[in-house]
């Protein structure tokens, strides 16, 4: 049978059912959508966390080579058995009248004690579209690294945040080796192996 010419685009939302509302806030679902086939399919019900928008940003220093990242615990990664205390960038949710810019200068400051120069968006995507509503901003910033120690972040929102450099080459060798294992990272780090020389053009490095 040949692919179809189009894709489907209608949705039907049955019934939705707020089910869980605390730090992440579920919603059960009944609907039922277009089938490539033509007509409607089946009623199916699925459960989706509200998550919002959020923004993440690679913090670079051009003159060092090297980006500044943070780890922290994350309770998902605990539960999936894998470690717990992640490598990753600087990200924060996007709060009602902010920008996904200004959440990315404000996150590198509370977050890795660092201010940001140029900022460049690289891309937007979701993480989870199955299951998750969140959409991820995903930026490259530019940073004086020579100050990025110690440990960070806003203690009565519980975080305990490890700041360090890397550089691109030890970011290269933790991702091949498996050390990075979330996907924002993941997608930062790719991006700068793919696209530094032109990065360095761009800010006149």
């Amino acid at each position: 049978m040949p692919l179809p010419d189009t894709t489907p685009t209608r949705v039907e939302l049955l019934a939705r059912e707020r089910v869980a509302n605390g730090y992440c806030k579920v919603d059960k679902l009944t609907l039922r959508h277009e089938q490539y086939a033509g007509g409607m399919g089946p009623e199916i019900v699925r459960e989706v966390v509200e998550r919002g928008n959020a923004a993440a940003v690679l913090l670079y220093d051009p003159v060092r080579e090297c980006c500044v990242m943070i780890e922290q615990f994350r309770p998902g990664a605990w539960l999936a058995d894998q470690a717990p205390w992640m490598l990753e960038i600087v990200a924060g949710i996007i709060e009602p009248g902010e920008t996904a810019e200004a959440v990315c200068r404000r996150e590198a400051e509370e977050e890795a004690g660092v201010r940001i120069g140029e900022l460049q968006k690289i891309m937007s995507y979701m993480v989870t579209p199955g299951v998750c509503t969140e959409t991820i901003d995903l930026f490259v910033g530019r940073v004086d690294a020579s100050e990025a120690h110690g440990l960070h972040g806003v203690a009565a929102e519980g975080e305990d945040i490890r700041v360090f450099t890397m550089t691109v080459d030890e970011l290269q060798w933790a991702l091949e080796t498996g050390k990075v294992n979330n996907v924002t990272t993941i997608i930062a780090i790719q991006w700068l192996l793919l696209n530094r020389d032109r990065l360095h053009q761009q800010w006149g490095c």
